[in-house]
C-alpha cells in the first residue's frame, strides 16, 4: 500500500469554510477541442447538430462547430467540485447567463470568486465566469454551495481512458467512396437465407452493385416472400442446387458478365471448388488469399489483415502472393505506399523460428522488385508493427514499425486469431474479400450483419475500379 509521503501519489484537496475569505478565487483552463464535443454528446445524449454536425454548423448562425453550453457549466463544477471549495462541497444552486459561443481550438479560462459568506450555515456564493480566449466573458453566473466543515485530503483517483470511436467510420468512407463509382455486376451465389438476400439488396439499393441472383429461383423468390423483401428488379439465373448455383456463377465471371462474386447461403468450400476448378475455374497465375480491412477503435487509421481464411500453412511463394493481394487491396482503397509487417514472435531472424526466415527473404524478395507497391519490414512481433511506444522501448529503426497499414500473419491460425481478438475483445469491425482469382470473391460469414456486407461489396468495387484503372494504363 502506497503511503502518503509517497511521490507516486498525486492527492486532492480541499478549503475547508474556515479557511475560506471573501475574494478568493480559483481558476481552471481548458482548451476546447472536437474530442470534448464528442465526448459530451455521447455521455448526455445531446446531439443537437450545432454541436455534432459540421455541415449543419456552418451553415448556422455562427458558422462552425461549438460547445454545448453546459460544457463550460460542467468546467464551473470542476473547479467548485475540486478546488475551492473542493471535496466535501454540497452544490446548492447555479445561475447561468450565456453571453458567446466557445468553439474547438478555443481556450476557455474558468474563475469561480468567493464573494459572499453564511458562518451560520457553512454557505458561500461565488462569482462564476468562463472567459474566452479574446478575454470577453462566454459565461456569468453565481453558484450557492454549502462548504466542508473540514479538511479532506485524498489521493486523486485515476479515471479509465476514453476510447471515442465512430463505428463504421472507415468502411463509411469506403462505402463513399464506392458508391461514386457506379454500380458493378455481382453474382450474388444462393442467396436462399435472409441475410444474404438482405445484404444484396441494401448493396444495389446503395449502388453499389447490380445483383445477378444465382440460385433456386423458386427458394430465392420464396425467402423475398417470407421476409416482404422486393427483388422485382433483379435478375434471378435459376440454379438447381448450391453446387450448380456456385459453377454458374462463375461461368458467368469466366465470361466476363459479372465483375465480382458474392457468397451466399452455401458452404465457403463449395463456392471456392468452382473458383479454383482448374479446367473452368478463375485461378490466375496468383495464390489466392483473403484480406480483411478491420475498423479498430484503438487504431488511427485503417488495418488490412491476412490471410484469415484461405492458406492454412503458406510457403514463402505462397506468402509472396498473399502480400502482394494485400498490397494491391491497400492501393485500391487509397493507402499510398502501405506499409507491411510481416510478424512473427520476435523481431530478429532466428533460424529455428521459420516465420521470422520467410519474413527476411520476403524483404529482400520486396527489394529485388518481386513484390511491388508497398514497404516491407519483418520480422515485427504484433506490439512493434502497430505500437510505437513499443517501438521506442525496443529502439527498432524501421519504416514500418508502429505504423503498419498491413499484417501479414506467419499462417492462417495466427491470422484468424488476431482477427478474432481484435473483432470480440477490441471491438473492431471487419470486411474482406478473397482475391488473386479473375475477379474479387466477397466472401461474407453467416455470423457477419448487414453492414459488415456491404462493407465488403464496398470494397470489391473499388478493387474493380482499380483494376480497371490499371488496364486501361
Amino acid at each position: 500500500m502506497l503511503s502518503e509521503s509517497d511521490p507516486a501519489l498525486e492527492f486532492i484537496e480541499n478549503c475547508p469554510f474556515d479557511e475560506i475569505e471573501l475574494g478568493q478565487f480559483a481558476e481552471l483552463v481548458r482548451t476546447l477541442t472536437a474530442r470534448d464535443i464528442d465526448a459530451f454528446a455521447v455521455v448526455s445524449g445531446d446531439v443537437n447538430p450545432a454541436h455534432v454536425d459540421t455541415e449543419f454548423a456552418e451553415g448556422d448562425i455562427f458558422h462552425k462547430v461549438i460547445a454545448h453550453g453546459m460544457w463550460g457549466a460542467a468546467l464551473i463544477s470542476n473547479v467548485l467540485g475540486t478546488q475551492l471549495p473542493g471535496p466535501g462541497t454540497i452544490y446548492l444552486e447555479q445561475s447561468l447567463k450565456f453571453l458567446k459561443p466557445v468553439g474547438v481550438g478555443d481556450t476557455v479560462t474558468v474563475r469561480v470568486t468567493v464573494v459572499e459568506r453564511n458562518a451560520e450555515k457553512k454557505r458561500l456564493t461565488l462569482d462564476c465566469t468562463c472567459t474566452n480566449g479574446d478575454g470577453k466573458p462566454a459565461i456569468v453566473g453565481q453558484a450557492h454551495v454549502i462548504a466542508p466543515d473540514r479538511k479532506i485530503r485524498r489521493p486523486r483517483v485515476t479515471m479509465p481512458d476514453l476510447v471515442l470511436h465512430r463505428h463504421g467510420q472507415v468502411h463509411g468512407d469506403l462505402l463513399a467512396r464506392a458508391t461514386a463509382l457506379g454500380a458493378i455486376p455481382v453474382a450474388v451465389v444462393h442467396p436462399c437465407d435472409k441475410p444474404s438476400l438482405v445484404g444484396a439488396l441494401h448493396a444495389y439499393e446503395l449502388g453499389l452493385i447490380t445483383p445477378l441472383l444465382v440460385g433456386p429461383r423458386d427458394r430465392i423468390e420464396a425467402v423475398a416472400e417470407q421476409n416482404t423483401l422486393d427483388i422485382s428488379q433483379l435478375e434471378i439465373v435459376d440454379a438447381p442446387h448450391s453446387h450448380a448455383s456456385a459453377e454458374l456463377a462463375v461461368s458467368l465471371a469466366r465470361d466476363g458478365k459479372v465483375q465480382a462474386l458474392m457468397k451466399g447461403a452455401l458452404h465457403t468450400e463449395e463456392i471456392m471448388s468452382a473458383v479454383v476448378s482448374k479446367s473452368d475455374g478463375l485461378r490466375t497465375e496468383r495464390r489466392m488469399s483473403h484480406v480483411y480491412v478491420m475498423d479498430v477503435p484503438t487504431y488511427p487509421k485503417p488495418l488490412i489483415m491476412t490471410d484469415a481464411a484461405i492458406n492454412i500453412d503458406p510457403d514463402l511463394a505462397t506468402k509472396a502472393d498473399i502480400i502482394q493481394n494485400a498490397i494491391d487491396l491497400a492501393l485500391a482503397i487509397g493507402i499510398d505506399a502501405p506499409k507491411v509487417a510481416l510478424l512473427s514472435a520476435v523481431e530478429t531472424i532466428t533460424p529455428r523460428l521459420k516465420s521470422t526466415v520467410d519474413a527476411g527473404a520476403l524483404c529482400k524478395m520486396a527489394d529485388r522488385g518481386q513484390i511491388t507497391g508497398g514497404v516491407l519490414d519483418g520480422p515485427l512481433a504484433f506490439d512493434n508493427a502497430i505500437s510505437m511506444r513499443a517501438v521506442v522501448t525496443k529502439n527498432i529503426t524501421s519504416p514500418v514499425a508502429g505504423q503498419a497499414d498491413v499484417l501479414v500473419a506467419p499462417d492462417l491460425e495466427a491470422a484468424n486469431m488476431i482477427a478474432k481478438q481484435l473483432m470480440y475483445l477490441a471491438g473492431a469491425e471487419a470486411a474482406g474479400i478473397v482475391l488473386g482469382a479473375r475477379v474479387p470473391i466477397i466472401l461474407t460469414s453467416r455470423a457477419d450483419d448487414d453492414r459488415t456486407r456491404t462493407a465488403s461489396a464496398a470494397i470489391a468495387a473499388l478493387v474493380c475500379a482499380a483494376r480497371r484503372t490499371s488496364a486501361a494504363c
